[in-house]
């Protein structure tokens, strides 16, 4: 029998999983599954929550389970939080922006994290301390305790490190907030369009590329506690060292949305544009 996974290896473990699948299935002709509107779940994201629960189950039978397309099962003061495959549109439009994302709670709280790219191959991951990328082939994460984590990891593991040189700003165009939907509003700022270039990839594998420095921030309305698309993600974010709040200012969940910012400079620039438009607190 191999070695027991950690969490963090276990975590990573699954999004291969689900990735894996996602891969082989990417450009084939596959069932459609619908929900609401143009929303909808294909063969794929199917597939990809089995692959992913398979692996977490075999690994932590006792944990809970939360997953996108099954829902939940189990109880447990430990929880997986599962997105087989996030930006379904563009993976059944054969455009390769879409991720996988897995995070587990313990105690209501995010303690491991992994974002997978299935069409570059790329891991994000963190274990709550620091986050990191991995690229298609590499060796597991070693067994690490927080503070003894190295500064490079073995392998082809490389820390994240936020940036805000690249100016792009990623909205997300899916209204999911009940005070109104800020994302249009946004793209027609006239400060925001002249400050930020703006980007719309409709995946959340956008947020882990503000923890990665590819994207300046990521803003979004809605409430995201406990969410299966975004949990990994901000994860991540916080892990590198992001400057990640809602739409206030305030504490992540403290309030409605998130502004996810490569740094306290772009932040500020941020909060200042939105706050003209949310309605009065």
């Amino acid at each position: 029998m191999g070695e027991r996974l950690d969490d963090v290896g276990l975590a990573v473990a699954a999004v291969e999983a689900g990735a894996a699948v996602v891969r082989e299935m990417y450009g084939t002709a596959v069932v459609r599954h619908g929900k609401v509107g143009t929303d909808f779940a294909t063969d794929a994201d199917l597939a990809a929550e089995r692959a992913i629960l398979g692996v977490i189950e075999g690994a932590r039978p006792g944990d809970a389970f939360v997953g996108e397309e099954y829902g939940a099962r189990g109880e447990s003061t430990r929880r997986w939080l599962v997105d087989p495959l996030c930006g379904t549109l563009n993976f059944a439009a054969r455009t390769p922006l879409f991720s996988v994302n897995v995070a587990l709670q313990v105690d209501g709280e995010t303690a491991v994290a992994a974002v997978a790219d299935p069409s570059s191959g790329e891991i994000f991951w963190t274990d709550g301390q620091a986050a990191w990328v991995r690229h298609h082939g590499a060796d597991a994460p070693a067994q690490h305790h927080g503070a003894d984590l190295p500064t490079q990891h073995h392998g082809a593991d490389l820390p994240l490190h936020p940036s805000a040189e690249s100016r792009l700003v990623d909205v997300n165009l899916d209204p999911i907030s009940d005070g109104g939907f800020l994302g249009s509003r946004l793209l027609t700022d006239e400060v925001f369009r002249k400050t930020f270039a703006q980007r719309v990839l409709s995946t959340t594998l956008a947020v882990a590329w503000v923890a990665a420095g590819r994207r300046t921030a990521y803003v979004t309305d809605g409430n995201l506690r406990d969410s299966v698309h975004f949990t990994a993600g901000l994860a991540l974010c916080q892990a590198a060292g992001c400057i990640v709040t809602d739409l206030r200012g305030n504490p992540l969940h403290s309030g409605n949305g998130v502004i996810a910012a490569a740094d306290t400079e772009t932040h500020a620039a941020l909060l200042e544009i939105i706050t003209r438009h949310l309605p009065a607190s």
